[in-house]
């Protein structure tokens, strides 16, 4: 996976699929000081991932300078970031495009079940397969 600086930050393009559905997500910020995984509401309606009201649970996504937005919280099972497979992990989904212009955010929940390792002299990422 490639890295590319958009203002200072490192944005990635990546794949999601779940059955059998895939979307490509092209302005996703990698964020190695970010808890969750979190994506945009509407982007992950294309694959049919939609929020739980009933089983996911209302979180408070805090960004830069203490605002926040509210993110609904759930498990995904049959998941797929890459070529990582994602068995019951949690994601947040709510609506970052319009406030912060990201389709998504990868945080270190992520980061660390993939095993990421990142080369910030070739700007990529290695994911474990």
């Amino acid at each position: 996976m490639k890295i590319r600086l958009q203002n200072g930050l490192p944005i990635v393009s990546l794949t999601l699929t779940r059955n059998d559905q895939t979307i490509v997500l092209n302005n996703v910020l990698f964020d190695t000081g970010c808890a969750a995984t979190v994506f945009d509401t509407d982007a992950l309606a294309a694959i049919g991932i939609y929020i739980d009201f009933i089983n996911g649970r209302a979180k408070r996504m805090y960004g830069v300078g203490g605002t926040s937005e509210v993110c609904y919280e759930q498990q995904i099972s049959e998941f797929r970031i890459e070529e990582v497979i994602l068995d019951e992990f949690s994601i947040q989904l709510g609506s970052i495009q319009e406030p912060y212009g990201f389709d998504g955010i990868v945080g270190i929940d992520f980061m660390i079940r993939a095993k990421c390792k990142v080369n910030f002299e070739t700007m990529t990422i290695e994911l474990e397969k």
